[in-house]
């Protein structure tokens, strides 16, 4: 009696968690359609945009640095400004700041702080200096307007301009500034949706890693990149040994959590300039910039030893076979990817759970 009690409570465990990943997925799911809608509509928004209104229009561009480029341009271009800031929410909360007519680390020390106000117009600043400290006063920031810029009634940034002259900036330039805030806001905040959407449809739904074509659009970027300037990329691919006969053993569900607990533990011991993939099925991917196959090997054998040094759940101890590429000069991206992809094959030719270096094959 006691043991039927003690499997029921198994199997009730056991549902619940099945249950649980069902609804994990249909939430990755559905968020993973809703950023595709959101990126297709985005992308029609931009081709209505460029067939009714010129390239120059802000609305007309999804780029969150050619928005900031164009707006400070047009900042720049009122008479009376000498130099301009645009200050904004980029994604994940990170921060967008360009400049125009003044120097990165001046534009720093000027950056302007505005209180959140829905009735605020503009925040008016008045520059002073010691005399022993003014050098050529015509170089230096003597008053600035620090304006809100908003989108649907919220604050996503701020727009600064400031005058090297004696004089303050006018209630004229004041009004052209405010019109150009006005139009940069919607903007900007298209455009920081867009790259949110763009970033969510790049995910693959189960890992939370980057997909298959994030994958390879990533890989044939930085092969460009890296003969263009004449810089290092290596490549890793690596598969789990015998996943089908765990998928038959365990069931497909409890196949994808395991799946799911892979990627967190590579995750754990990638580098935060790698890029991690899951390129199919049980197959994943890791593209290293600025590195040889050594460092690529390194982590090979790191991402394994995460994998295997501790069982998982009902999979048990899992093995990892991986092969990995270093370019050469007269690489592209396929080439790269096929010498990794024979050097994985060799690693399970030779037995599995080992990492094969493409030069070694």
């Amino acid at each position: 009696m006691v043991l039927v009690g003690a499997l029921g409570v198994a199997l009730i465990l056991a549902a619940a968690a099945v249950v649980g990943l069902l609804r994990a997925r249909t939430r990755a799911d559905s968020r993973v359609a809703a950023a595709v809608r959101e990126l297709q509509d985005a992308m029609a928004e931009l081709q209505q945009a460029q067939s009714g209104r010129s390239v120059g229009e802000l609305a007309a561009s999804l780029d969150l640095e050619e928005i900031a480029e164009r707006t400070l341009e047009a900042a720049a271009a009122i008479p009376g400004v000498d130099a301009a800031l645009l200050d904004a929410t980029a994604t994940s909360g990170e921060r967008l700041r360009h400049a125009i007519g003044i120097p990165p680390e001046e534009a720093d020390r000027t950056a302007i702080e505005i209180p959140e106000n829905e009735n605020l117009r503009a925040v008016s600043v008045s520059f002073r200096y010691r005399i022993d400290e003014a050098g050529s006063e015509s170089a230096l920031v003597r008053s600035g307007l620090a304006l809100p810029v908003r989108a649907d009634g919220s604050p996503v940034g701020t727009l600064a301009a400031f005058s090297r002259s004696g004089d303050s900036l006018s209630e004229a330039q004041l009004d052209e500034l405010e019109r150009l805030a006005y139009r940069a806001g919607p903007a900007l905040e298209n455009a920081r949706r867009f790259l949110e959407a763009r970033a969510l449809a790049d995910l693959d739904a189960l890992t939370g890693l980057h997909n298959r074509r994030y994958f390879h659009e990533t890989l044939a970027r930085e092969v460009g990149r890296a003969r263009r300037y004449g810089r290092q990329l290596a490549l890793i691919l690596f598969d789990l040994d015998d996943f089908k006969q765990i998928n038959d053993r365990i069931g497909h569900l409890a196949g994808d959590a395991v799946l799911a607990e892979v990627a967190q533990r590579m995750m754990s011991v990638v580098r935060a300039a790698d890029v991690a993939c899951r390129v199919g099925g049980d197959e994943f991917g890791v593209v290293l910039p600025e590195s040889i196959a050594a460092d690529a090997e390194l982590l090979a054998s790191r991402i394994a030893h995460a994998i295997s040094h501790k069982p998982l759940g009902k999979a048990g101890t899992l093995f990892v076979s991986a092969g990995v590429a270093e370019m050469r000069e007269d690489d592209d991206a396929v080439e790269l990817f096929e010498r990794a992809d024979q050097a994985l094959y060799r690693a399970k030719q030779l037995g599995k759970a080992r990492t094969v270096a493409a030069n070694d094959v």
